[in-house]
């Protein structure tokens, strides 16, 4: 029997699967998937045995674990190789929280997560290098050290970084496997229907246009998305609605209510830039464009994040108000409403 070695690259995740060859003589699984997984170093593997993030016939193993034919290796690695040349810069960070294993920071909208095209300076991954120079995780190279899940860079809210490799296999095995709790507030177009429900639709890359993720309700395309609401207030013309992900994919929130035709205030990519409710006399579209203005961004905010500790197993929780823009545009609503 051949091998098969399948892997799904879910965002900061790699995910492998490989069936040991029929012929092939008992060897360390470190060494072995060494041989086998390209840009992968055997630290780097360990690691992930020490947190229980490789399993053999599904049942996790150590790295001296001796792999027989016909084994079932399932890998779970977060990091992906080095892209790009990263330099430390001294950005600003909101931290709510941080000790020897994690930081929980609260990011500014505008600023980017991790280095890519357009945005090698500037972003959380520049400021995190530069505030663990003396950290091994934050100098080994890597484009995305500590990293197990983002945030688009015009989002704000919430996000959990590692300080080292144990800490960061752990965090990411929860997020992978969806053991963490995610609470979202976004401002919406119009009133959704029914005011509390669940958008179930796969999302994937959009077939036109590679920039902006599209649904798939026929699950022809992209991976399965849940998004559960509840409209928290409803200002007539637009809804400030709470977000609980099931399941973590790119532009989720944005796409999933793009398609039920309430797409999110002043987000230019999904059509939330319009005015897409109320009519158009200039006294009307004068308001809209000035919330535009003082919201120049999706109206979205990660408000609460829940994760276990990865040393103790503690449940930790933090919470994140809604930003200045945010609040200013909701009070505008309330007062035009109300006049």
């Amino acid at each position: 029997m051949t091998e098969e070695e399948l892997s799904d690259n879910q965002d900061l995740y790699e995910h492998h699967r490989i069936k040991v060859d029929a012929g092939q003589s008992p060897v360390r699984i470190d060494r072995y998937l060494a041989t086998r997984l390209v840009n992968t170093s055997r630290t780097r593997i360990q690691n992930a045995a020490a947190a229980g993030n490789i399993f053999v016939n599904e049942t996790p193993v150590k790295p001296s674990y001796k792999i027989k034919p016909g084994d079932i290796i399932r890998i779970l690695l977060p990091i992906p190789p080095r892209e790009i040349e990263l330099i430390p810069e001294e950005v600003p960070l909101n931290i709510l929280y941080e000790d020897d294993d994690v930081i929980v920071i609260n990011k500014e909208a505008g600023m980017v997560v991790h280095p890519a095209y357009g945005n090698y300076t500037g972003t959380l991954v520049n400021a995190l290098m530069w505030h663990f120079k003396d950290l091994p995780l934050f100098s080994t190279g890597e484009l995305r050290p500590g990293l197990v899940h983002r945030l688009d860079k015009n989002t704000s809210g919430i996000i959990v970084v590692a300080k080292n490799e144990i800490a960061q296999n752990k965090l990411a095995r929860q997020f992978f496997y969806r053991k963490t709790g995610r609470i979202y507030n976004a401002l919406v177009w119009g009133i959704p229907d029914p005011p509390e429900g669940t958008i179930t639709g796969h999302v994937g890359r959009s077939l036109k246009d590679r920039k902006v993720m599209q649904v798939f309700p026929d699950g022809s395309h992209g991976k399965h998305a849940v998004t559960h609401y509840k409209v928290i207030e409803s200002f007539g013309y637009v809804s400030l609605v709470e977000c609980r992900l099931e399941t973590g994919r790119t532009h989720q929130i944005r796409a999933h209510f793009s398609y039920i035709k309430h797409p999110l205030f002043n987000d230019a990519e999904y059509g939330g830039d319009k005015i897409l409710r109320g009519t158009t006399f200039s006294k009307y579209r004068q308001f809209v464009e000035k919330c535009f203005e003082i919201l120049p961004r999706q109206a979205l905010h990660a408000r609460t994040l829940s994760f276990d500790h990865p040393s103790t197993g503690k449940r930790m929780s933090f919470e994140s108000d809604l930003p200045y823009d945010m609040k200013t545009v909701i009070a505008k609503w309330k007062e035009y409403i109300s006049t």
